[in-house]
């Protein structure tokens, strides 16, 4: 039985985005419309006007900021609105645009409406994103030729494009750029109900069967992030064709989701490392991230960016001026108590 029109259609839209080959699964498991594109209503709301208007205008869509944690679908919501918009959209990151060459060989590509898609927006070299200023005013570049007394300008004109920046750290990305885009907007964690909405939709286009337990279970790992979610998809699909039947019931994800030394609340090894760590080691806190980092031997970026977050917004941890501390929650996470009155004091 040949596969469904709209994998194919996706395949090929997102292979050319990306510029490599793509299966047709993988890429049907990335939305290509906001109807099935599940979660952040707000965002998708707005981001529907500005497509309509930009549609009934004829004109090219306004540029658009998007920021949040990794894994929550800024890069899927580039593609949807590609898709709908009928252009195509090309796709780079922060750190491979190294100089203001790199920049001119993108945009001069390009062709009227087409979206740029900058992952990680906010590691673009400060010299290189000063001539995004103009590119996204005034759709032109001024682009310096030699050196010395050779040195001149060039203005490169350039189409009318979209700019879609991610970034998973809006703080880090300076004033005059991110007030040159028409849009900002957050992207936030899932609840569980959408995760086990987007379980089961994963688990159909795998052809992975999978009851309500199991896609329950699965979801309440996940982290609210639906990347996770389908990782841990994978791994319980392997788990229950080596260990079960082949299909995913509540037992088999928690056994397989255990093995990968994922609790029900969705903490991983890395995580109670940090809280028995900060709980043993520092009396709760308060200590500095860079102290942590060294001590669980993980670089305090990824600390700061992969695990805090969801610690943060759990009520695991939670941050002050003197540093990062313990909060009741989190001792109970790693199986230990504390009183009321010392949690009280470092807080004050």
């Amino acid at each position: 039985m040949p596969p469904p029109e709209q994998p194919n259609k996706g395949t090929n839209f997102i292979t050319s985005a990306l510029a490599t080959p793509v299966s047709p699964v993988e890429a049907a498991l990335r939305p290509l419309s906001f109807f099935d594109f599940s979660g952040q209503p707000k965002t998708v709301e707005r981001l529907k006007v500005m497509v309509g208007a930009a549609k009934r205008r004829g004109e090219a869509l306004n540029h658009i900021l998007l920021s949040g944690p990794p894994g929550l679908g800024k890069t899927t919501l580039a593609f949807i609105l590609g898709h709908e918009l009928g252009r195509t959209v090309r796709v780079t990151s922060g750190p491979v645009i190294e100089k203001a060459g790199d920049l001119a060989g993108l945009l001069t590509n390009m062709e009227e409406g087409d979206i740029l898609f900058i992952d990680e927006i906010h590691r673009i070299p400060k010299t290189v994103e000063e001539y995004l200023y103009s590119a996204m005013e005034d759709f032109r570049l001024d682009i310096m030729i030699d050196q010395g007394p050779n040195a001149r300008s060039v203005r490169l004109s350039i189409p009318r494009f979209t700019l879609i920046g991610a970034t998973t750290r809006s703080g880090l990305l300076t004033a005059p750029l991110r007030s040159r885009f028409t849009l900002n907007t957050r992207l936030d964690y899932y609840d569980r109900q959408t995760l086990e909405g987007i379980v089961r939709r994963s688990c159909d286009l795998l052809k992975v069967e999978l009851d309500a337990g199991g896609a329950r279970e699965i979801a309440s790992r996940a982290r609210g992030t639906p990347r996770i979610a389908n990782n841990l998809i994978n791994f319980c699909r392997d788990y229950a064709s080596e260990k079960a039947n082949g299909k995913i019931t509540q037992p088999v994800a928690a056994d397989a989701l255990e093995l990968l030394e994922i609790d029900a609340a969705g903490l991983d090894e890395m995580d109670k490392r940090v809280l028995r760590l900060m709980a043993e080691n520092y009396q709760g806190g308060p200590v500095g991230l860079g102290t942590i980092a060294i001590a669980v031997g993980e670089e305090a970026e990824t600390l700061e960016e992969v695990h805090e977050p969801f610690l943060i917004q759990e009520g695991y941890l939670a941050r002050t001026a003197q540093g990062r501390i313990l909060t009741p929650k989190g001792y109970l996470a790693i199986g230990l108590k504390t009183s009321a009155g010392d949690q009280q004091s470092l807080l004050s």
